[in-house]
């Protein structure tokens, strides 16, 4: 007797190069092996992702983690389940003429949310060089990191944090690398596995298969020697016109240890989430310790 596979909807923003271990888990049969069926759902916001997975749009989703923090200190549903990547492997891009972050006073930086993710580093990176927002610059909602791309070509923005290998592509067509985040934020929830705490836990297999199918995956990225699976994806999903940039791309966030083996957060990785939420006022002080109740290891593979 064969059993039907069961669906799951997995949301996204972009579903770009942080998706990577995903679409290598689809290639490599590891979905179909855990009898899951994957619909994705590219949703081309965090905050349109986050509402997803609390309607009930979507099951779970990739996505950082953020809106589930404040979703859970307001008293929500929402739980980070897992980790997807904890390093970010982004360069702040500025338009020719900008030679450093000096320069970014009064001009305006491209960005996919005002209250999640790149904003929040953003500000961390440029509030360490003396530039405070808001006052010294301004945020425009340009997307993700492919619209902020052509935001910048067209002279909308001013500056965008671009992903590898955005970052080089960018580079090579002679615009500014003036910061890298990874070396202000050395380790963080860049993108968690979230979902709504009913749904996972009358879905504690369905959940556990996906993580163990997801597990696998990332052992596969970190491996040099899989390279022949991941690379063409890789490529595929970031610069499929630029395979010199792909290589580089992947072996900078690969180097930098993004995917973590076990999809585990780790410690450090949680203090400078909410550390970073604190200082960007999206988190009281107060608050910050309890909203560690928002991490739910349980559905985690075993080592």
């Amino acid at each position: 007797m064969t059993t039907d596979p069961t669906p799951v909807r997995l949301a996204g923003g972009a579903q770009g190069f942080n998706w990577l271990p995903v679409f290598v888990a689809e290639e490599r049969g590891l979905f179909g092996r855990y009898g899951l069926n994957v619909e994705y759902l590219r949703l081309g916001s965090v905050d349109k992702v986050t509402s997803a997975v609390r309607d009930g749009t979507a099951e779970l989703a990739i996505t950082p983690p953020e809106g589930a923090v404040t979703d859970y200190a307001a008293g929500g549903s929402l739980r980070i389940v897992a980790a997807n990547s904890l390093r970010l492997p982004m360069s702040l891009v500025a338009r020719p003429g900008i030679e450093d972050v000096a320069g970014l006073r009064g001009k305006r930086i491209g960005t996919s949310s005002l209250t999640e993710g790149t904003a929040l580093y953003t500000q961390i990176m440029l509030g360490e060089q003396g530039l405070a927002y808001p006052g010294d610059y301004d945020f425009a909602l340009a997307g993700v990191h492919t619209s902020r791309w052509e935001a910048l070509r067209k002279g909308d923005i001013d500056c965008a944090p671009q992903p590898a290998p955005w970052n080089f592509l960018a580079e090579r067509e002679g615009y500014r690398l003036i910061g890298e985040v990874n070396d202000a934020i050395p380790e963080i929830v860049f993108a968690g596995v979230i979902g709504r705490d009913d749904w996972t836990a009358t879905n504690r297999d369905t959940v556990e298969r996906l993580l163990a199918a997801l597990a696998e995956a990332h052992d596969l990225v970190n491996d040099p020697t899989e390279d022949a699976l991941t690379l063409p994806i890789y490529r595929r999903i970031t610069t499929p016109d630029a395979p010199d940039l792909a290589a580089r791309g992947l072996a900078y966030t690969r180097d930098m240890g993004m995917w973590p083996k076990g999809l585990a957060v780790t410690a450090k990785a949680w203090e400078a989430t909410a550390d970073l939420m604190v200082r960007s006022g999206l988190l009281t002080a107060d608050r910050a310790a309890d909203a560690a109740g928002v991490l739910d290891p349980s559905f985690l593979p075993e080592d």
